[in-house]
């Protein structure tokens, strides 16, 4: 085989080279199908090849695919903006377009700082979040992020941002059980909020169902409202990272709306654009604009692609997609009904010890003894293997980390695109049984953590 000159993620691996996709399957250049049971990396939300917005494509670049944010606006971008305001929540109405999920979040930290500072208050420049986080790979992205394994390499160029500990009901750090443990790990906030000062604090971060360093940990029913009460009570804004969860993965543009909250800034991202354009989002409330507009009137923050029309034409043709083909509505019942499907399985399958998520953002993590919860040993590398068989099968699933110190766990996240159908999630399930079987029969010698 010739060289790459390509970075890829493990340099020496060989990857398939994937020809084309359509709707919920991928095929590579040697007519092999995969089911995208991932949505790539929980950003396909409408499936691969989708007509309407190739055609979108189209007539966006017959226009003009880039115009500079500090020299024009464009009507794809106003177009777009208007519609997010239009479907979240409260008076999220201003929304700053970058390229990824990162620079979204780095942005809204940015935001967050400003919006002290443009009311006169310059001692609020920390952005506290949790372990077992992630909010991004940029360095500021990065500070915000509990995610061990990612900030390893980078800790001396990092901010000591997470202090609390995860709503994570499978390990939970104090032996308890929601509702009777009164949210803990929620009134942790308090307790880091009093040891820092609020006078230093401008936001709390955190992702509604936590992705990729906790394999979709899902909240307690009345954990957000803890956290932003807190938040209200010592003027720390509150940003909830939706680049996984939003543009309707859930069953809701937003995830916080499950539990009746409303952030003062969102970050979108990743099935914004679906996958068809790298775009994302920073949307900020009225609240917090007001002082800047009253002030400077410059958010300081942007890339050279920002708000390119080219992008923000597809992410607007996805919206309307979305809403035309009523998607989120059908979100509830295909994750209920997968999430049924998946707890069958766990009966059979020793190994699977949790099941978790939101809407078609499920998780499933993986132990060594059921009862006892013993993770499997670090260097067995089991997300790894699992993610490699599913892989073989044909099967697409994303690597997540696992355990209440995000290193000793393993994980994979389950969530396909939103478009998928009851006859796809049975293949789906078909395929998974086959990866479990698979690594029952090979790896059998470690049903005892041996």
């Amino acid at each position: 085989m010739k060289r790459s000159y390509l970075i890829k993620p493990v340099l020496d691996d060989v990857y398939p080279v994937i020809d084309y996709g359509k709707g919920v399957y991928l095929f590579d250049m040697d007519g092999k199908k995969y089911l995208d049971a991932a949505s790539g990396a929980v950003t396909a939300n409408i499936g691969h090849g989708e007509p309407e917005i190739i055609e979108a494509m189209n007539q966006q670049a017959r226009r003009v695919s880039f115009v500079y944010r500090s020299q024009f606006t464009s009507e794809a971008a106003e177009s777009l903006a208007k519609k997010i305001a239009d479907m979240t929540p409260g008076d999220l109405n201003w929304s700053f377009f970058v390229n990824s999920g990162s620079e979204a979040t780095e942005t809204a930290m940015k935001i967050a700082i400003q919006y002290w500072q443009e009311k006169g208050i310059q001692t609020k420049t920390k952005v506290l979040s949790r372990w077992v986080s992630y909010h991004g790979i940029t360095l500021g992205a990065l500070s915000m992020s509990g995610h061990t394994g990612r900030r390893a390499r980078f800790v001396p160029l990092l901010e000591d941002f997470p202090v609390i500990n995860p709503p994570y009901c499978y390990r939970c750090p104090y032996q308890l059980e929601a509702p009777s443990c009164q949210y803990a790990c929620a009134r942790e906030l308090e307790t880091a909020i009093q040891r820092i000062g609020a006078d230093k604090i401008a936001a709390f971060i955190a992702e509604p169902v936590i992705g990729a360093a906790g394999g979709a940990i899902a909240p307690p029913e009345d954990y957000f409202k803890v956290i932003k009460q807190i938040c209200d009570t010592h003027d720390i804004l509150f940003i909830a990272d939706e680049v996984m969860t939003g543009s309707g993965r859930t069953g809701e543009m937003l995830a916080c709306t499950h539990w009746e909250i409303t952030p003062d800034i969102v970050t979108l991202g990743k099935g914004m654009g679906a996958g068809y354009a790298p775009i994302a989002a920073a949307v900020a409330s009225e609240k917090v604009m007001e002082p800047i507009l009253a002030g400077t009137k410059q958010v300081m923050s942007g890339h050279t692609l920002s708000a390119n029309p080219q992008s923000c034409a597809i992410a607007l043709a996805v919206l309307e997609y979305i809403e035309k083909n009523k998607i989120m509505s059908q979100v509830e019942s295909k994750g209920v009904y997968f999430k049924q499907q998946l707890e069958k399985m766990q009966s059979q399958f020793e190994f699977i010890g949790d099941i978790r998520g939101k809407g078609l953002m499920l998780g499933i993590e993986f132990v060594a003894d059921r009862g006892t919860k013993k993770p499997y040993p670090r260097q067995a590398l089991i997300t790894q293997k699992m993610v490699a068989l599913a892989k073989e099968k044909g099967l697409i699933v994303y690597p997540a980390g696992s355990g209440i110190d995000g290193v000793n766990g393993d994980s994979i996240m389950i969530a396909p695109p939103l478009t998928i159908t009851e006859k796809e999630i049975d293949e789906l399930i078909a395929l998974l049984n086959e990866t479990f079987t698979a690594f029952a029969q090979d790896f059998s010698c470690m049903a005892g953590g041996s």
